[in-house]
């Protein structure tokens, strides 16, 4: 049985959200979001949600600390409203990254926002590509952790590119990696890197597999800057790869990162749409690749109380 649903886009995720309701086929609901001059945001719903299933659309991006705490009032301004359900789809969650204390003295990053998305009052959270799958148990609500692996593959089948090779740029992403490989039945090679610091910098050290006459495609759940995909590249040619792209899940590209890339190896950058970008500010060797309906039919399931199991590769 369906029930209606209301699909609130928060600031740093309207052109997603514009693309779940063109695939759903209907609006976005009204809303007023008013950042004051102190850094304080307002928010409101303009239309009833009385008694419907509401969804929170709302990447935690660049800038991350805004883009978190503003879904949190979307969802207390549902919940006060008398919303049946609230369920957050957060595409990309940046947090993820601060999943376990791994030096003294250190916030579990993860588990704070966790808590705090449900105090806020969200039922459900919808994501994609969490940097460590283990964080759904950071929550004591449901988490559909959906995978852009199928999207990326199918492009990549698109584009026609021959002999080619799955890299995974660390031992962490190797399982993931393999996935691919399974999927385009090709060779997976996996290459180790060192991060010494919190400075985002990492070098490869080694690579475990071989790349000689393949074209290589590097495969991650995102990237920030570019440097470890641009450092990959550059070693995967000196071992012998005619060509080097990349397919990778979220694409921060903070200003910048666009021209290192467009001056590195890398011939092609796949990434999603999990966060908004210009297409006409990426350099051209950078192309968006959809997963909106992936989206639209996680929300479809459930709405319609449908088992979402059938929207991971299996």
């Amino acid at each position: 049985m369906s029930e209606e649903i209301v699909i609130i886009a928060g600031s740093g995720s309207l052109r997603f959200g514009e693309a779940v309701c063109r695939c759903l086929g209907q609006p976005l609901a009204k809303t007023e979001m008013v950042r004051f001059s102190d850094g304080n945001i307002f928010v409101k719903i303009g239309e009833n949600v009385r008694g419907r299933h509401v969804f929170v659309i709302q990447s935690v991006a660049p800038p991350v600390n805004d883009n978190f705490m503003e879904p949190l009032f979307w969802i207390d301004a549902a919940r006060r409203a008398s919303a049946s359900q609230v369920t957050a789809i957060i595409p990309y969650f940046s947090y993820a990254k601060g999943d376990k204390k791994d030096e003294p003295r250190v916030s579990i990053r993860a588990r704070v926002c966790a808590d705090a998305i449900e105090a806020a009052g969200a039922d459900r959270v919808v994501t994609m590509d969490l940097h460590a799958p283990q964080i759904q148990g950071f929550f004591r609500i449901p988490v559909d952790d959906l995978y852009a692996l199928p999207v990326l593959c199918e492009d990549i089948c698109r584009r026609q590119w021959e002999n080619i090779a799955i890299v995974s740029p660390d031992v962490g992403f190797a399982a993931h990696a393999h996935k691919f490989g399974r999927q385009l039945d090709t060779q997976v090679a996996i290459a180790s890197k060192r991060r010494a610091t919190h400075d985002e910098k990492a070098e490869v050290m080694e690579l475990y597999g071989s790349v000689k006459g393949c074209t290589a495609i590097i495969v991650d759940d995102f990237v920030v800057s570019g440097g470890t995909l641009i450092e990959a590249a550059r070693k995967l040619r000196k071992m012998g790869a005619l060509h080097v792209m990349a397919a990778v899940t979220h694409g921060i590209l903070p200003p910048g990162s666009g021209d290192r890339i467009a001056q590195s190896p890398i011939e092609h950058l796949l990434i999603t749409d999990t966060i908004d970008h210009d297409e006409g500010c990426l350099p051209p060797k950078v192309s968006i690749v959809s997963v909106a309906p992936l989206f639209t039919r996680a929300i479809e399931c459930i709405r319609d109380r449908a088992s979402i199991s059938t929207l991971f590769p299996q």
